[in-house]
């Protein structure tokens, strides 16, 4: 039953992290969207805005790790 409940917290932590990045992103392309329609020359920032949220899922996936080796 431990390994069970260990195998559910790494995929809850990976899970909940892509969804909060899904959404994040979500919200920043449609307003990335918005903003290029008006100054095309914000595209680099743009980019760097979607890239950003990303950050949460590798970290996601680097809590999963220690969840499952066991890394106190």
């Amino acid at each position: 039953m431990e390994k069970v409940l260990i195998a559910f917290a790494a995929a809850l932590a990976i899970g909940v992290t892509a969804l909060a990045t899904a959404w994040a992103q979500s919200r920043i392309g449609s307003a990335g969207a918005g903003a290029l329609a008006e100054k095309p020359e914000l595209s680099g920032t743009v980019i760097v805005l979607l890239a950003i949220p990303e950050t949460m899922v590798i970290l996601g996936f680097v809590v999963a790790a220690m969840i499952l080796f066991g890394v106190k």
